[in-house]
């Protein structure tokens, strides 16, 4: 029997089971590119008006960081730009697809089940990659084909393409050698997350310093080192291909010395007594989701330091610029743009504090799915305790996020217009406001766990919808009843000077209705339900 055997069947079963969630991802993060490119079609249609943008913020050290580095002011330099941090999401949405259906099918013990017949040793981790390398593939064709289809020259589409691939490929490896390295799930996805995260910190000090090397030594700068649209360097192309293979390289010879279900580096084991902190269900769902708040914690308190640096050259950007000027008239001038670019981009935030409350209430499914729920409810512990244990942190977690990330954007804001003690707390309260739209996703999330736990993953389809309403409803001339599906569309412009509160409390009111269904049909089901 070859190692490989089965591998064929393995694809079908993840397409068959990522039928919803791979088309979801790759569809959205494909088209935004040309989105972008429209955009700057429109509101930068001279080659004066594109280079003040490029001068006055498209080479702000801020957006550089954030984005990476610009190499021109043509329409497409300044689209590959913009997209600059798609390259992340891609990366993370590669390597949690491979950790998903590698490790988290042998921590179910579902692996080994299939093991028990007609099944290659490699056939696992190949599927996986085939699945995700494709899936990255496609995302990259039609990434350039809609920035063709946009207007942009196809030689550097396709080089933009090309890139966003291939780094996607890269962390699909990536997670296929964290998989094999930790015996949990959570601990391949934090090992992969981590590569990622030292990624990013390499290729913003290398695009931020005089010298650029550092970003050579990051998978992440060489999408952006391939200059689509400015001279092609086709050449770089090759480093992600030769990466790629060296760590699929040490991912196979791994996954053959190590044991089913374990992993290459032995778990580290906890004391051999409880602390007084792990007593009761709310001590012991502290202990499962306090490292998920403290690391989104820290990533989006960096993400609000780099946006809020960035927020005061976004008022001097359009100068020259008749179409922005009277826009930014009509806002309240430079200072109306900068404060226009914080409320967007803490709505992006508001997406993501939305996913962490998704994630959060989806722990429950998992904890019931491993088995872990039943013997717990088992005992004196009531169901409303423990499912309310998890809530607390689907609810509390995203505040936390989203306090920190307006608290973080208004440290750098205020320092940069010598007025710290009036945008420190408006960009906080600026930050809250998208927090009933994040709840109300969190309470759709435990109502569908409360139902049937199979349909909970619908959240993130959801969350997905709301993302492309909000990033392509504009440019698709949707109709606004369609766009008012998404509670991100009621979310007022609380930095305005004028806004009602009435949409924050009516979504929060929702939410609340939401999660209390879903705490009522908890207690009608059966654990564990299939």
């Amino acid at each position: 029997m070859s190692t490989l055997t089965g591998t064929r069947h393995l694809v079908r079963l993840i397409l068959r089971r990522d039928r919803f969630l791979l088309p979801l991802w790759v569809l959205v993060l494909a088209v935004l590119p040309m989105t972008y490119a429209k955009s700057f079609f429109e509101f930068f249609p001279t080659e004066a008006e594109r280079a003040a943008y490029a001068t006055g913020t498209g080479r702000n050290p801020s957006i550089v960081a954030l984005l990476g580095p610009l190499y021109g002011d043509s329409v497409g330099a300044l689209t590959a730009q913009r997209a600059g941090f798609l390259l992340v999401i891609v990366a993370l949405a590669s390597l949690l697809t491979v950790v998903r259906h590698t490790r988290t099918e042998e921590e179910a013990g579902r692996r080994e089940l299939l093991g028990g017949s007609v099944l290659g040793r490699h056939a696992g981790l190949t599927a996986a990659l085939l699945v995700t390398y494709a899936a990255d593939v496609l995302l990259g064709l039609l990434s350039a084909a809609g920035l063709v289809a946009a207007g942009l020259p196809a030689a550097g589409s396709y080089a933009y393409g090309l890139a966003t691939a291939l780094t996607g490929i890269v962390f699909a490896t990536v997670g296929g050698l964290a998989a094999q390295l930790t015996e949990t799930a959570g601990g391949a996805r934090g090992t992969g997350i981590a590569v990622l995260g030292a990624a990013f910190a390499l290729r913003m000090v290398g695009d931020t310093a005089t010298h650029d090397w550092p970003s050579w030594l990051s998978p992440l700068g060489w999408a952006p080192r391939i200059r689509a649209y400015e001279g092609e360097r086709w050449w770089v192309l090759a480093l992600p291909v030769l990466v790629a293979a060296l760590f699929a390289a040490a991912a196979y010879p791994l996954s053959v010395r190590r044991d089913l279900g374990a992993g290459l580096l032995p778990p580290r084991l906890g004391r051999p007594t409880a602390g007084s902190a792990l007593a009761g269900p709310f001590g012991l769902a502290w202990r499962l989701h306090r490292g998920q708040i403290l690391w989104w914690s820290v990533g989006f308190g960096l993400l609000g330091l780099i946006l809020g640096g960035a927020a005061k050259a976004a008022g001097r950007s359009v100068a020259g610029n008749p179409q922005l000027e009277q826009i930014m008239a009509k806002i309240g001038g430079a200072a109306g743009l900068s404060d226009a670019y914080l409320g967007a981009t803490l709505g992006l935030a508001g997406w993501a504090a939305a996913g962490y409350g998704i994630q959060a209430a989806l722990r429950m499914r998992a904890e019931e799915a491993a088995g872990r729920a039943e013997p717990l409810l088992a005992t004196e512990t009531r169901r409303s305790a423990w499912l309310l244990s998890h809530v607390v942190f689907a609810l509390l977690g995203p505040a936390v996020v989203l306090v920190v990330t307006g608290l973080a954007t208004g440290l750098t804001y205020g320092i940069s217009t010598h007025d710290l003690a009036r945008e420190l707390p408006r960009m906080a309260g600026a930050g809250l406001a998208q927090l009933p739209a994040a709840w109300v996703l969190a309470g759709v999330a435990v109502l569908l766990y409360g139902l049937a736990p199979r349909l909970a993953p619908v959240a993130w389809a959801l969350l997905s919808v709301c993302v492309l309403l909000g990033q392509l409803g504009a440019v698709l001339e949707l109709d606004q009843w369609l766009l008012d599906l998404s509670p991100f569309t009621h979310t007022p412009q609380v930095l305005r000077d004028s806004w009602s509160p009435t949409p924050l409390w009516l979504q929060t009111a929702l939410a609340l209705a939401l999660t209390a269904i879903g705490l009522t049909t908890f207690h009608r089901r059966d654990i564990p339900t299939v």
